[in-house]
């Protein structure tokens, strides 16, 4: 089922509005993350910590969400499909991989901001910034762009046999 056009373009628009802020957000996090390992003030990290929670939680999981699910709605009702070419495949995997790493992370940055809170001033220095994951989800979602922008060419089986499949309908 192919969405009509005005419901597409609407979808389009969710679905780029959930993935660009999901970059931003990642790019605020990040420099959250740098504040908590180069700042020597307890109340910066202290800050860092929570503020990175807040936008995990509340910012970070929600785009996420919002990206995964409209881009699952956008691939299965345009012409795209899901299983048809390898690039919607690749950046849908990608997607669901980032989303997963994601929410199975965010329990861990709510364990720290929780430690940071009650740690004394001294011991704040092993609680560096979440840098690692938050640098690698963007290179993620960058590549997931790109995927989107350029959508190298390569069709999956599924997709030659569908297409195929439909060119011989309309010859009949």
């Amino acid at each position: 089922m192919v969405m009509s056009p005005p419901v597409r373009r609407f979808a389009l628009s969710v679905h780029l509005t959930c993935s660009i802020g999901w970059v931003g957000a990642v790019i605020a996090y990040i420099g959250l993350g740098t504040a908590a390992v180069l700042s020597d003030s307890p109340a910066t990290v202290r800050s860092a910590w929570v503020a990175m929670e807040l936008i995990g939680w509340y910012v970070l999981v929600p785009l996420a969400l919002g990206s995964w699910l409209t881009g699952l709605v956008m691939s299965l009702g345009t012409r795209w499909g899901l299983f048809r070419y390898y690039w919607v495949l690749f950046a849908f995997v990608l997607t669901t991989l980032a989303t997963t790493v994601l929410l199975m992370h965010m329990p861990d940055v709510s364990s720290v901001a929780d430690a940071v809170q009650i740690a004394d001033p001294g011991d704040l220095d092993r609680y560096g910034g979440d840098l690692f994951h938050a640098v690698l989800a963007l290179v993620l979602l960058l590549l997931i762009q790109v995927l989107n922008l350029y959508k190298p060419p390569g069709m999956t089986p599924y997709g030659w046999r569908k297409n195929n499949r439909e060119r011989r309908t309309r010859t009949t």
